[in-house]
């Protein structure tokens, strides 16, 4: 008995290309979300880099004003020390 080969599409082979697509549809959808996950990650990183790098340039903006003023300060005590009346010097007048 020969077996009688049918032209044209069988439902198993139907099947087997609906499986296939759906996993291949389900990998696409995958890649583009996690590719997605990562844009928006990436970009949130980069804004966070970018205010540390503005941070610790206004910290040491500060740091510079901080020691300026101990300077001054260092400078205004040393000046009070040197008055010869005993009184602080720079208040303004002689009375």
């Amino acid at each position: 008995m020969k077996r009688r080969r049918t032209r044209g599409i069988t439902p198993g082979n139907l099947a087997i290309a609906l499986i296939g697509m759906t996993i291949v549809v389900m990998l696409a959808v995958v890649k583009i979300y996690l590719s997605d996950r990562i844009y928006h990650e990436s970009r949130t990183i980069n804004r966070l880099a970018s205010e540390v790098a503005a941070l610790k340039e206004e910290h040491s903006i500060l740091q510079t004003h901080v020691e300026r003023l101990k300077y001054k300060v260092e400078i205004a005590d040393t000046l009070f020390d040197l008055d010869d009346n005993g009184s602080a010097s720079g208040t303004g007048g002689d009375e």
